[in-house]
């Protein structure tokens, strides 16, 4: 256990490392001046070279990158040229709007698929398996954006039943706070929902195969207790890995759903700073979700090489 630890950690610094080159790179390389785009083409040749001396663009690349990654290291993520406040303070302001968020859906998407994967498996080739695997592949095709959509048009616009888009914010209270968010995370929950579904089902049917759920079966042991006491407990492993990765893509996700809600969130936060091409913002954003993905990838393999109760020979 020891080596697998020291191997997930160097791992974890070289993956995070491997981002912030790709994500410093990318954003050099899109094209045009960000100073010029800033200050417009009628901007003064000293206030444009000074901008540029600001943003650092006057050093060389490798120079910049050295200064930005020894940032990040201290914990600084820069100012924003937009709003001329740290990013960090930026950021830390709208995780109050996308974690919840986050977390909201996450709620929901368990609550959905955990007992929609095992009505399916105890169901197996019947009709209510179908119609899982059915919703199942129907929530996997369909994008975030388009079901926020959908929910707007039949919730908001023809129901009016829950807000179209806006956040009143947490000072109001968390019953109004919450009522603005339960379409944005039903919108990133379907999706999530659909894919856990399918492993729920997938990794209870595996478990219902093992001699141990035989030997309970001929023990007398009702089908709903096999599939609670012995299928389900046995078949979590796969599910907190996939459950445990979904909290990691539904931070991410709710970029472009924080964008169709006009939420004050991380995702709003970065398609603003790509708009007004704040590349200080940007890069701090990206490399913020990227280092949030690897460590939350991190912690589940961890978390699952520590509950699986076989030898991890020379998987450690």
């Amino acid at each position: 256990m020891p080596a697998f630890l020291l191997r997930r950690l160097v791992s974890l610094i070289v993956t995070v490392w491997l981002a912030t080159i790709v994500v410093f790179t990318v954003l050099q390389l899109v094209p045009g001046d960000p100073a010029l785009l800033m200050l417009g083409v009628n901007a003064q040749p000293d206030t444009l070279a000074a901008l540029r001396s600001q943003m650092g663009l006057d050093q060389p690349i490798l120079t910049r990158y050295l200064d930005w990654v020894g940032g990040l290291a201290r914990g600084d993520l820069g100012v924003s040229l937009t709003y001329g406040r740290p990013v960090a303070e930026l950021v830390a302001e709208r995780l109050t709007v996308t974690l919840p968020l986050s977390l909201l859906s996450l709620a929901i998407s368990t609550v959905v698929a955990l007992p929609l994967g095992l009505y399916a498996a105890a169901r197996r080739g019947r009709g209510g398996d179908w119609a899982v695997l059915g919703f199942a592949q129907l929530g996997v095709s369909m994008p975030s954006f388009w079901i926020a959509i959908l929910l707007i048009l039949l919730f908001s616009l023809t129901l009016h039943w829950f807000p179209a888009g806006g956040f009143p914010g947490w000072d109001g209270g968390i019953g109004p706070a919450l009522h603005a968010l339960v379409l944005p995370a039903v919108a990133l929950a379907v999706p999530e929902a659909a894919i856990l579904a399918r492993v729920t089902r997938t990794a209870v049917l595996d478990t219902l195969g093992e001699d141990h759920i035989r030997t309970a079966r001929a023990k007398g042991v009702g089908r709903t207790a096999v599939l609670l006491r012995h299928a389900l407990p046995n078949a979590l492993i796969p599910v907190a890995t996939v459950l445990g990765l979904q909290i990691s893509f539904l931070v991410a996700g709710a970029v472009v759903v924080e964008n169709v809600f006009t939420l004050p969130g991380l995702g709003r936060l970065l398609y603003q700073a790509i708009g007004q091409r704040d590349l200080i913002v940007v890069q701090g954003v990206v490399v913020l979700l990227a280092l949030f993905v690897v460590l939350v990838s991190a912690l589940v393999d961890i978390a699952c090489a520590l509950a699986d109760p076989r030898p991890k020979g020379g998987a450690s």
